[in-house]
């Protein structure tokens, strides 16, 4: 038998699905909850077992963990008769792996330890290419030693496993993260239009810039997106929209200014008030286009 830990994973969605199964290859026994019928029959494909509540999910799990949208999904599946914290067996772990509010993270933490329950918020970078390759950045928050002993776990699932500090740093980490990347990806579509429209190889111009200064994982990784105008969602406008508030009302509390961050916030909200929330956030070469007359 193995002496892995039992993992039970609470949402399947687009990074969950691929990290779930990326555990299961490394020879974890994943027991899966979530809403879509068919992403529990993926899971179970993939050789995991799919739960049909959070209680079976997290019953006989040694580790727990969560990747759903936002701070009420969390609290959904974390609070309540149903939820993991009423159900799990004390000295369990939860690894909270969603990109929420750094207070929702430290509350969660709180409340975990009065169930005996120890708890990690763990977001991560890398998109849904980077979950499918196990390659994720993964910023984590909580105690150096269940940072410890998570860590064999995050290995399965990111080159980049670092912690940041106490409860609610991943957070933290993450919500600068986004706020980088959404002002990259904007940096790249106002530059793809310029080039466009003065009639540049976009091809040539991408892999010279690429190699410069101005490469990036953004450009690497989002430059097929531009040039094909190819939005299916890895990450969708919705939530980065989201992450944007988080990375907003984070600098107010603490008094940092983001004075081009708030310009790509606004950016970025109007994107999704024109119908493109359900796109991959690259579609901000959309924004740009209408902005340059461009028909879209």
């Amino acid at each position: 038998m193995s002496t892995l830990p039992k993992i039970a994973w609470i949402g399947l969605g687009i990074m969950g699905s691929p990290m779930a199964e990326n555990l299961i290859e490394a020879g974890y026994d994943v027991t899966g909850h979530t809403l879509e019928q068919a992403k529990l029959d993926r899971l179970a494909a993939a050789g995991g077992t799919a739960a049909a509540s959070i209680a079976e999910a997290v019953r006989d799990a040694d580790v727990v963990i969560t990747m759903v949208p936002a701070s009420p999904q969390v609290e959904a599946v974390a609070y309540g008769p149903d939820g993991i914290l009423a159900n799990v067996r004390r000295g369990t772990l939860l690894v909270d792996m969603s990109s929420i509010t750094p207070q929702t993270s430290v509350d969660l933490a709180k409340a975990a330890a009065e169930y005996g329950v120890d708890v990690l918020d763990a977001p991560v970078s890398g998109g849904e290419a980077g979950a499918v390759e196990a390659v994720l950045s993964i910023m984590v928050g909580g105690e150096r030693a269940d940072f410890d002993r998570a860590r064999p776990i995050l290995d399965a699932l990111g080159k980049t496993v670092v912690r940041c500090g106490p409860h609610g740093a991943g957070q933290t980490v993450k919500a600068a993260n986004q706020l980088i990347v959404a002002v990259n990806l904007q940096a790249c579509a106002e530059a793809v239009v310029f080039l466009e429209k003065s009639g540049v190889d976009l091809d040539a111009a991408l892999d010279v810039l690429g190699g410069g200064l101005a490469g990036s994982t953004v450009l690497e990784r989002k430059k097929a997106n531009f040039k094909g105008r190819d939005f299916a969602p890895g990450f969708r406008v919705d939530l980065h929209h989201k992450d944007m508030g988080i990375v907003s009302d984070a600098a107010r509390e603490v008094g940092a200014a983001l004075p081009v961050g708030s310009v790509v916030a606004g950016l970025v909200a109007a994107l999704r008030a024109q119908g493109d929330g359900g796109l991959d956030h690259s579609a901000l070469l959309r924004g740009v286009e209408r902005l340059s007359g461009s028909r879209v």
